[in-house]
């Protein structure tokens, strides 16, 4: 037999991808093992505490840091008057960097939150002591938080996508049309706040800035910090080897900033960590948003219209789009096919990327408005949807890389018992509870971008990994090591994933459900070198033997598709109309994701994403003072979001979807699990009370005030 039949059959014996595994660092952080970026270690440490603006607009008349530099402890007080100068006009990864991670450049305040100081102390008490005293004077100026859908200043807006994407006569199909719906939603501003705050630590080491950090890119954070202050990429080091959750807010930040400014200073390690509050300004967030909808179908409910139009807000020092027109190019196809992104400059904090951005609030929008027309044509809500499959995309009109919707759908009508549904709404009760079920469609992207790995094969029989990775919580780390295993046709006990260091190399960041694949792609083309190099035979010497890859002409040669995950959403609630509350009894997703690595994180990432999604619907609101211009409740006190007692049965499965166009048949779980779950609960509380919410969260006093018959608001 040959070599290589030999490890094709032990590849084969030994498969590790598609099984269930537990995370290979679990045991280190359930013990305190795994240190995250505000715990380790670091002599000389100082500490820094970022004050923030008290007005929603102005300018600083004056810092008065004298009292404050003579208070014990205190080290240095930063702010426009004395700070470096670093740059902010430079093209980064995702195009051009928020001004306000470019710390105390003027002194101008565009929104309430702005960072105007910060003091550096021996200790975090002492820092933040000095902190809270320090007196800083504005010249006020009137501002504007207001976001309302007729703002006359609101402008399209290309961020990722097109701004404008049209096609057909959008009015005469419309015109032509048996059945219109012509609908307004809306969804609150919406918040991230991972479980580990945002903290970072700069220190010099022999001529050479590290930055310990929490981010979802090693190297994304290395190369926007050189670029900031005009550093040689090679002299700076980043690492975040654990992550407590980013969610699209973890890159750069004015905590890093400010740590660098301070160390650079100092010449001793200085740390910064958010406090709670200061994550509702300077972390980012999701925009509020008022879509309007617009269907035309013939009776049986085919679309001959679709218009999705969205609005967002945004800061008035950087343009950020939240894209949620761009899910109805991909999910349906019309004659007349119209989207619309655009944004209206307030003074607000800069929103961000936030867990399937674009989708998440495009989503409800959209199958809430399909839900709607299903009524009013008196279909079946699923049988609608499939009578609207298209089979290209109904913009780019690309042939789809898959597109396993349909069995999706079929197999969750089948586990929910969708065949037993009455279409009817408000008919059954379980005592003081109207029940009713919903459904939704789901869509995320699944792109891949160009990444190197290492792979070592060590002396003693081992294999390390190295691949500038980021683990935010969704056991990257452990998918990496059992695709690393099958590769090499061993164990994944023989494996060790290092991830969370700039000096591996180039990799993509932990977004868009795009790391896993690009990581995959990568790990999998330098084991597979490796393996042959192995073939040859030989003896391991004491360094080992690496192969690195770089998939970058890999990537480059996909052939254009439209690339995506899908899914099925169902959902079970009951509401009381004499209280107004909203239970979620049971929800089950079926997804179309590709080939799923591990089970077990898998199901983890969907079902977290359908719990976020339950939170969307019901939950989820940041409010602003229109007086003050800031947050009413900035904390996970007065925001609120669903916690246990608000979690029934949430069940996550899939369908078998790999990607012919991947190595490893990859195309990610990351955000299609939060994609239309927030509108299958909103259709399921039709279905229970025969009121329609346009408008989230579904609050209690929106659902009494529905009940007596007040129009929703």
């Amino acid at each position: 037999m040959t070599t290589t039949t030999t490890a094709a059959t032990a590849a084969t014996a030994l498969r590790s991808v598609g099984t269930a595994h537990t995370r290979v660092e679990g045991r280190d952080k359930v013990t305190g093992a795994a240190r995250y970026a505000g715990e380790i270690p670091f002599d000389g440490l100082a500490h820094g505490w970022l004050v923030l603006s008290t007005v929603a607009r102005g300018r600083i008349r004056s810092v008065e840091d004298g009292p404050v530099l003579r208070m014990p402890g205190v080290l240095t007080v930063l702010h426009h008057g004395n700070a470096p100068r670093v740059k902010s006009d430079y093209v980064g990864m995702l195009g051009r960097p928020d001004p306000t991670a470019a710390l105390f450049q003027h002194d101008r305040v565009p929104h309430a939150g702005w960072p105007v100081a910060l003091v550096v102390a021996e200790t975090s008490e002492q820092a933040r002591e000095a902190a809270q005293t320090l007196v800083v004077r504005y010249e006020q100026e009137p501002h504007d938080v207001a976001f309302t859908g007729d703002r006359p200043d609101a402008y399209a807006a290309e961020g990722h996508m097109p701004a404008v994407t049209e096609k057909g006569d959008l009015e005469a199909q419309l015109a032509a049309s048996a059945v219109v719906l012509d609908a307004e939603y809306t969804t609150p501003e919406e918040h991230h706040n991972s479980m580990e705050p945002h903290a970072a630590t700069a220190r010099w080491d022999d001529g050479r800035l590290e930055i310990v950090d929490s981010n979802q890119g090693t190297t994304w954070v290395q190369s926007e910090l050189a670029q900031m202050f005009s550093l040689d990429p090679s002299s700076v080091r980043v690492r975040s080897e654990h992550i407590g959750g980013g969610f699209g807010s973890k890159g750069v930040r004015a905590h890093q900033v400010g740590a660098v400014m301070a160390t650079t200073l100092l010449r001793r390690p200085v740390r910064l960590v958010m406090t709670r509050r200061q994550m509702f300004t300077l972390a980012g967030y999701r925009s509020p948003t008022v879509q309007r909808v617009r269907l035309g179908a013939d009776a049986d409910g085919r679309l001959r219209a679709l218009a999705h139009d969205s609005l967002s807000a945004t800061s008035t020092v950087h343009e950020f789009v939240e894209p949620s027109a761009g899910v109805a190019r991909v999910m349906y196809d019309a004659d007349a096919h119209h989207t619309a992104n655009r944004v209206v400059r307030l003074d607000v904090p800069t929103p961000t990327w936030m867990r399937a951005p674009g989708e998440a609030p495009g989503s409800y929008a959209l199958e809430a408005a399909l839900d709607e027309l299903a009524e009013k044509c008196g279909v079946d809500p699923i049988e609608l949807r499939l009578r609207n499959e298209p089979d290209k995309g109904p913009v780019s009109g690309l042939p789809f890389a898959g597109r396993n919707l349909v069995a999706c759908f079929q197999e969750g009508a089948r586990r929910f018992g969708w065949a037993d549904r009455d279409p009817r709404p408000g008919l059954r009760r379980d005592g003081r509870w109207l029940l009713g079920t919903g459904t939704a469609a789901a869509s995320f992207g699944a792109g891949a971008a160009p990444s190197t790995a290492a792979v070592t094969a060590e002396a003693d029989g081992t294999f390390t990994v190295r691949i500038s990775a980021a683990d935010i919580g969704t056991g990257a780390r452990t998918a990496l090591t059992l695709i690393a295993a099958d590769a090499l046709a061993t164990t994944p006990d023989r494996v060790r994933v290092r991830i969370g260091d700039s000096d591996f190399g180039p990799a993509m960041i932990a977004g868009g459900s795009m790391g896993t694949r690009s990581w995959a792609w990568a790990v999998n083309l330098a084991a597979r070198d490796l393996r042959e190099q192995l073939a040859l035979g030989g003896t391991v010497p004491p360094e080992g033997i690496t192969a690195r890859s770089d998939t970058s002409t890999a990537v480059g040669a996909l052939p254009p598709r439209e690339r995506h995950s899908f899914g099925a959403q169902f959902a079970e609630v009951a509401v009381d109309v004499a209280t107004g509350e909203v239970r979620v009894r049971r929800m089950l997703g079926i997804f179309a994701a590709g080939r799923i690595v591990n089970p077990l994180t898998a199901r983890n990432q969907l079902v977290g994403g359908m719990i976020w999604g339950i939170s969307m619907a019901l939950h989820e609101e940041a409010v602003r003072d229109g007086n003050l211009g800031a947050h009413v409740g900035a904390d996970l006190a007065g925001y609120h979001f669903a916690a246990h007692a608000d979690v029934a049965r949430v069940e996550a499965d899939w369908v078998d979807d790999p990607d012919p166009d991947d190595p490893v048949g990859i195309k990610g779980v990351g955000e299609i699990g939060i994609v239309g779950a927030a509108a299958a609960v909103a259709n399921a509380v039709w279905h229970a009370t025969g009121v329609r919410h346009r408008n989230l969260p579904i609050r209690p006093d929106r659902v009494l005030r529905a009940a007596g018959g007040a129009p929703d608001a």
